[in-house]
This record gives structure tokens, sequence and C-alpha cells, in this order.
């Protein structure tokens, strides 16, 4: 069946309001995201040959609250009380509420920030608090997060399982956390944004490079939890706008990332003009404040490195040795491999592409990055550089093989291509 882009943004952006209108009705959890994950498979099969209804969230609640019926039906321990509780609400209610929590069906009325908060949840680990919020609240499939994480699609499966048996066992309440609590549940929420960013930057799998509505969304959420962030922790809020501007930075690139057949074009050749300006300057604002913050945190150390590159006219301005530098920074106040290789690329534009290379050596056990595709884009770029052409058509061809995004793959393949010696 064709995807329909119209409708998965839609359903996107319903995900967490309906489902956060069925967890404050019925409190639980993983029978509510069930009933929310069937409904949205009948509305994939269903909206694009029949259209969009009048009232797509009504729609959504109506259907996911009767798979909730029947999904309790097969439940003979519960069955009376909880069909006596589902009775209580006529069949043509497409709007439901809890008592304290009124839900006029407004546009305003939006659950996704409590949602978010719930599904980071202290009693969770944080790796799976960062896995149940990108499918609960993101939208993204378990093999999109798979991707995120780098592990086998089945092991994060059974993660967001086990993380939704948590949640229900806990009994907790669907409401914002006390201001107390926000600290604890504050870096496992914008762990979960970073990685929503991410893939709406570059789409791990796909015919898309980029999944633009899943950037604005982080960024809208972003601004949500900087907005309502309790006032005593408003002096220590530098990460929150780290990430922010980060964000926006980040976005502000989007225009010129690929041409007008979707191929992707990489920093270096971006036409820096096509750059929406406005978020530009309000990303470079952000993380001037942001640094100002008694502590720095690696967000902050990633947005003011993009941040360096957003102020330079092109690439032949870029500063890289303060890049390399901001690279080491974060290096040290968070270790891990994706940061090494960035490192090198920086490396290797400040003192040659074999300092690069002989850096990303060092990652050549690291099993995050076993088989990963940018690890060998990475090695093939600097040995280009390098001028080991036979070397960089090896490692280009063997990211192309590795990486699931078509907009990647096209532009790996090119890269080899270019290598090809005459036969």
């Amino acid at each position: 069946m064709e995807s329909n882009p119209e409708v998965e943004r839609l359903l996107r952006e319903l995900t967490p309001q309906v489902l956060g209108v069925l967890i404050r009705r019925y409190g639980q959890f993983d029978h509510c995201e069930d009933a929310v994950q069937e409904a949205l498979l009948d509305a994939t099969a269903q909206w694009p040959a029949e259209g969009i209804p009048d009232n797509p969230r009504g729609w959504l609640i109506t259907v996911a609250r009767r798979r909730l019926i029947d999904q309790w039906r097969t439940d003979q321990a519960r069955r009376r009380r909880e069909l006596a509780a589902a009775a209580q609400i006529p069949d043509d209610e497409t709007v439901v509420a809890g008592a304290d929590q009124p839900d006029d069906g407004t546009p305003d009325h939006d659950d996704t920030l409590t949602l978010l908060f719930l599904c980071c949840h202290p009693s969770l680990t944080p790796a799976s608090q960062v896995a149940l919020t990108l499918r609960a609240v993101g939208g993204l499939t378990t093999a999109q997060i798979a991707g995120a994480f780098l592990v086998p699609e089945a092991t994060m499966a059974q993660r967001i399982s086990r993380a939704k048996q948590r949640i229900k066992a806990t009994g907790s309440s669907f409401s914002l956390p006390p201001a107390e609590q926000w600290s604890e549940r504050l870096a496992v929420v914008l762990q979960v944004l970073y990685l929503i960013l991410n893939e709406g930057y570059t789409a791990t799998s796909g015919p898309h490079l980029q999944r633009v509505e899943l950037t604005r969304e982080a960024i809208r959420l972003t601004r949500a939890v900087h907005r309502l962030l309790p006032e005593d922790l408003k002096p220590d809020d530098g990460e929150v706008l780290g990430l922010l501007a980060l964000m926006l930075l980040t976005a502000a690139r989007t225009p010129a990332r690929t041409g007008p057949d979707g191929a992707l074009i990489p920093l270096a050749e971006q036409d820096r003009s096509r750059w929406d300006g406005e978020l530009r300057r309000e990303g470079i604002a952000l993380i001037t404040e942001a640094l100002s913050r008694t502590v720095l945190g690696p967000y902050q150390l990633q947005a003011a490195i993009a941040a360096v590159h957003a102020e330079a006219s092109g690439p032949q301005d870029t500063d890289w040795p303060q890049i390399l530098a901001l690279y080491g920074l974060l290096e040290r106040v968070a270790p891990n491999p994706m940061v090494t290789l960035n490192r090198a690329v920086a490396l290797a534009m400040v003192d040659g592409p074999q300092a690069g290379l002989d850096l990303l050596e060092t990652l050549a056990d690291d099993e995050r990055l076993a088989g990963h595709h940018r690890l060998d884009a990475v090695r093939g770029h600097l040995l280009e550089l390098a001028g080991d052409s036979p070397a960089a058509l090896v490692a280009y061809r063997k990211a192309a093989a590795g990486t699931d995004s078509e907009p990647e793959r096209r532009y790996l393949v090119a890269r080899a291509a270019r290598l090809e010696l005459p036969a």
C-alpha cells in the first residue's frame, strides 16, 4: 500500500493526544497504547482510500476505545468491572475526559507533555524511558528506535513491552510530575527529544532524507518543557536552552540539505543562503545565553559547534580549530563513539586526513559502531581526502550497503562512482 504523507503526519500529531485521552479515562497505559496502535493501523488502511474524517481525533478515540473493550472481553477476571466503566460512555461520544482534567476537544488541549513525563517515570531504566517515549510520543516505529540505539529490533521490542508493563505496575496517575521530581526526569526527557530530532534530521530508513514533521515536533516539545520548567529550576536550565538552540540551528539547514530530486547535499556543498535566517539567528542567540549558565552540558556544547558552522559564511571560513576544541570538551563531558567519529572529521580538517584516520582506528573494536554505515562513510571521506581512492571506494561501497536510508545510499554510491577506475 502506498504511504500517504498527509495521513502519516496527521496520525503522528494525533497519536499522543489520543493516547493521553484514553489514559486519563482508563489509566492502563499498556492496554491503551495497544488499542491506539490498532486504531492507527485502521486509519492507515482506511483514510487514504475513504478520506480523512471530519473529526480525525474523535475517530481515533472512538476506534481505540472500542479496541479496549474488545481487549477486556478476553480478560475474564476484569470483564465485568471494565465493561461497566466503558458502558458509562455513550458509543457516539468521541472525546472522553477524566473528572479533574476536562477535554473539550479543542486543538488547544494537548496531553503530549503529560504523556512525555509519564513515559519518563523514574521506575523505568533510562533506556526504557527513552524507547517508550519515542514510541508513544514521538510516533517512531520500533525499527527506527532500534536504529537510534544501535540495537536489534527484537531487543527494542522487548524493551518497550517491559516498559509498558512496568508503567502499568506502578499505577502512576496521568498528570505532570510535581516540581521536586522535574529535575530527575528532565535529563531523560531531553535525551528523548534529542533522538526525535536526530530521526527527523536524518531518517534511519525510507525514501526521504528528512522527516521535517518530527523535527518540528521536537522543537515544539522542547519549547514547552522550557516554558513549563518550575521557577526553582530556571537558573539551571542551560541544557534545555542548549538543546533548543541545537534544534533550531539544525533545522535552519533543512532547505539546503536536499536537491530538487531529494538527493543529499553535504554540509560543505550546501548553499548557505538557503538556510533559514530566522532559525539561525534565534539559535545563535539562545546558545549565547545558554553558555552563560553555571553548568556546561553536552547539548550546550553541540549547539556551540552548530553555531560555529552557522556563523561561517561558507565552508572555507569555518573555524575548525574551535570546533575541534569543542569536540574535545564534549568527548570529556559525554563520551560516545559518535562524538569521537565527528571529532575525527574536525581533527582531519585541522591536522590532516591521516590524523583523522588514526583516530578512527580507536573505534574499530567498539561494538556500538560495529557494522554502522557512518563509520565507513567517514572513513571513505577521509581516505578520499588523503588521496587513497581505491580504499575510499571500498569504504563508500560498504557504507552504502549498510544504510537503510535511500538518499544516503544514493549519495554514497555516487561518491564511490566518482572514484571508480576506468576498465
